[in-house]
């Protein structure tokens, strides 16, 4: 028998009752996700544990791209037990991560694990030493040096710590250190009762990735509570996915120029992306969509009159836009400063298990949007873009060829605005004792919610995964055998989440 005859199968925001989730003993599940994870046809897209009276519960999605399922698993240990657990990180390197946060968040000791460190110091964490404390990979040389850059950073960024180890100019490792600013904003979902409440939580999981998160969330909770939402709503959420990806792609593009000094690409994409968060402005009251996206409902219909305006905002836009990235990916100067720099090659972005835009410039298809469809995406032929060095320059131009995608998108589906219904507030009934699964591209990438419920359909775990939650170990990778003085742009190609990875 094979492990795939030996999980439950089910698709992207669907539900299923908890006891039909197979439950192992925990060498008979090491031995399955080996197996489901071994030859790259699948990957993991969450693995985490919760807590359910004396016992801990643990859950795998593993999913399935080229059938467009996911694998659910399970197994389950005694709180108080103190037996370590064989690491599945020796096998599967890309499970790092999830191994990680469930021994700090639980004291789970999993063993042969490589690197068996804290992932983001949350509050609630079964080691309550300081986050001053984390204990950083050193080398003792006196050819060698360590330059610690952050948490504090000038500008807007996020907080985060980067500890470099260098010889002269050349960085030979680099740790990311997290978790600055956990907000245990998975323990709010619990929490809060009112589903307001929590879409306003999701819609703040990363403040650029709005969109991305509460469709996530929406998305979930309507497939959990076997609500069907109609065209107008998908179409709604479509919508505002292709824009929030060609905003952030444009302001992302326009922070690429500023690292390499190239003002005139700095000034105009920065331009470029005002006109398009202003119409979520015009649409919904809020810049950022916050408030946009409902379960059940859109407060803010989108109107065939909505659809002109975004059409001649388009056309302005894209004149300029292709006008700059022409001269942008033309200009030996900026080629310099991004060619070849903080390269990724295809077997170490499968190795680490990248996904979305990182995963996507090197060689990897990795896109919800074709392999697990949701919203209209159900009705589109996406093909995902693929570029194949790795390095800034891939990075930059995936980010132009998304925009025209999205544009290209957008200008199909507004021929035919689908007519709204007045909004109304539905009554959400959640089943007892399930799980419930959501996936979205982001544009960052693959975007993970799940809900489990208790046995009177109250949230008992909500499990949120960020695509920077991936991706976060590909940027320590691809500065070494770079200078030090790489690191922002590479840092800037990759534009991860610290809020969103913190949670």
């Amino acid at each position: 028998m094979t492990s795939s005859e030996t999980t439950y199968k089910i698709r992207n925001n669907q539900s299923v009752p908890l006891d039909r989730i197979p439950t192992y003993d925990y060498s008979e599940f090491r031995v399955l996700m080996i197996d489901l994870l071994k030859n790259g046809e699948n990957h993991c897209v969450n693995y985490f544990a919760y807590q359910c009276n004396n016992r801990l519960q643990f859950i795998a999605c593993v999913a399935s791209d080229s059938k467009a399922i996911i694998h659910l698993l399970a197994h389950e240990m005694d709180l108080s037990a103190t037996v370590a657990l064989q690491s599945l990180t020796a096998d599967i390197p890309a499970l790092h991560l999830f191994e990680r946060e469930i021994h700090e968040n639980f004291g789970i000791a999993f063993t042969a694990h490589p690197w068996l460190k804290p992932v983001r110091f949350a509050h609630n964490r079964k080691n309550k030493t300081a986050i001053n404390d984390y204990p950083f990979y050193s080398i003792k040389s006196e050819e060698l040096h360590e330059v610690g850059v952050g948490p504090i950073h000038a500008g807007i960024i996020e907080p985060g710590h980067f500890r470099f180890i260098c010889n002269g100019e050349n960085v030979l490792h680099l740790e990311i250190q997290l978790g600055w600013q956990h907000r245990g904003i998975e323990e709010l979902f619990v929490q809060k009762k009112k589903i307001l409440e929590r879409s306003t939580l999701a819609e703040n999981i990363a403040g650029d990735t709005c969109i991305g998160h509460s469709t996530a969330f929406v998305n979930l909770w309507e497939g959990l509570c076997n609500y069907v939402p109609d065209e107008s709503l998908e179409f709604a959420r479509t919508i505002a996915s292709e824009l929030e990806r060609i905003a952030i792609h444009t302001g992302d593009l326009s922070a690429i120029c500023a690292d390499i000094a190239y003002q005139l690409g700095n000034a105009v994409f920065g331009r470029l992306r005002t006109p398009i968060v202003n119409f979520f402005q015009e649409w919904g009251g809020n810049r950022l969509a916050k408030g946009l996206i409902r379960a059940g409902k859109i407060n803010y219909p989108f109107t065939p009159e909505l659809a002109t305006r975004l059409l001649e905002i388009l056309k302005v836009y894209e004149i300029d836009f292709d006008e700059i990235s022409a001269k942008l990916f033309n200009l030996p100067s900026a080629l310099n400063r991004m060619e070849n720099i903080g390269e990724i090659s295809p077997k170490e972005a499968y190795i680490i298990g990248t996904v979305g835009m990182v995963a996507r410039t090197s060689g990897l298809n990795r896109d919800i949007r074709s392999s697990h469809p949701y919203n209209l995406y159900q009705k589109m032929d996406h093909q995902p873009i693929i570029k194949q060095t790795g390095d800034v320059h891939a990075r930059a131009e995936l980010r132009v060829d998304e925009i025209k995608q999205s544009i290209a998108y957008l200008r199909q589906l507004l021929n035919k605005v689908p007519a709204s219904k007045q909004p109304e507030d539905h009554q959400f009934v959640s089943p007892a004792n399930s799980f419930a699964i959501s996936l979205t591209e982001g544009w960052r990438g693959e975007i993970c919610h799940c809900a489990i419920t208790d046995d009177k359909g109250e949230l008992l775990a909500y499990k949120i995964k960020d695509p920077s939650h991936h991706n976060w170990m590909a940027l320590a990778q691809v500065v070494r055998k770079n200078e030090i003085s790489d690191f922002p742009i590479c840092n800037k190609s990759f534009n991860l989440s610290y809020c969103g990875h913190d949670l």
